[in-house]
């Protein structure tokens, strides 16, 4: 049997999606090519992010499932405490702010207490409801403006096209923004096609773009692309970036902060 390269590769696919696991030889006989003709098509398949190349053959790529937010909550909440405080630092009386979902820029909510006349933006519920409960008690004097869009049950978020309308007519002075990994080789990276636009498109329409990301999300990727280095102003994170990183951040004009000291 002898099939055309995309039918082929399509044939690899279901095979693997069954099995887990090719093997190059197997399929060689299989479809009465040679093993270089296989290795090709099993290259292309890695490249385009399909499959995972193993001596011999290939096995079927991991899925990465976005953790629900109450399971977020309980990873390295120290460091994002302290990301959070360092955060809130960057805020002056009178911004417009926006507030990622995520519970590392939650932790800047308690601090606005000390700022005048904030305004916030935000997709995240957790959020809005916090910020309602200082409203509640006059500790936030500033205005909540809570998106529309599709809501996250799993992770207390709206996001989708109505969200994205939404945010069109707003521009801010500084957007919160989380991502799911960076790394200098893929930047900015996130497990959810919508919410990986919508941070995308807070980036574009804030004066002063910043990520809020701990160490456990570095030299990783996510499934969708969210930005490069150089469309994001500054890192914070709770320790020093790895010394491979430190020319290409300065090329790339980043600032990185952390809450002892400031790298630039």
């Amino acid at each position: 049997m002898s099939l055309a390269g995309e039918e082929r590769k399509l044939s690899i696919m279901n095979l693997l999606n069954e099995h887990g696991k090719v093997i190059a030889g197997d399929l060689a006989r299989m479809f009465e090519v040679t093993t270089e003709t296989i290795r090709r098509d099993l290259d292309e398949l890695e490249k385009e992010n399909k499959l995972k190349k193993v001596y011999g053959g290939a096995i079927k790529l991991k899925v990465e499932v976005e953790p629900a937010l109450f399971e977020r909550a309980c990873i390295n909440q120290e460091a994002k405490e302290k990301i959070g405080y360092l955060a809130f630092t960057l805020i002056d009386d009178h911004d417009v702010i926006f507030i990622d979902e995520g519970t590392t820029p939650l932790q800047i909510i308690p601090y606005l207490s000390q700022k005048q006349q904030v305004t916030v933006l935000t997709s995240s519920i957790s959020a809005m409801m916090s910020l309602i409960e200082l409203k509640k008690r006059e500790q936030f004097d500033g205005r909540i403006i809570m998106l529309g869009g599709e809501v996250s049950v799993k992770h207390l978020r709206v996001s989708g096209a109505i969200a994205e309308a939404n945010m069109s007519d707003f521009f801010v002075n500084k957007a919160f923004v989380t991502v799911d990994a960076l790394s200098m080789e893929h930047g900015f990276t996130s497990y959810d096609y919508e919410k990986a636009t919508l941070t995308r498109k807070w980036i574009q329409q804030s004066e002063t773009s910043i990520v809020l990301a701990d160490s456990s999300k570095w030299n990783k990727r996510s499934m969708v692309k969210i930005c490069d280095f150089e469309n994001v102003d500054v890192v914070i994170s709770e320790l020093e970036p790895p010394s491979e990183w430190k020319a290409q951040l300065e090329d790339s004009n980043t600032k990185w902060m952390m809450p002892s000291e400031s790298y630039t």
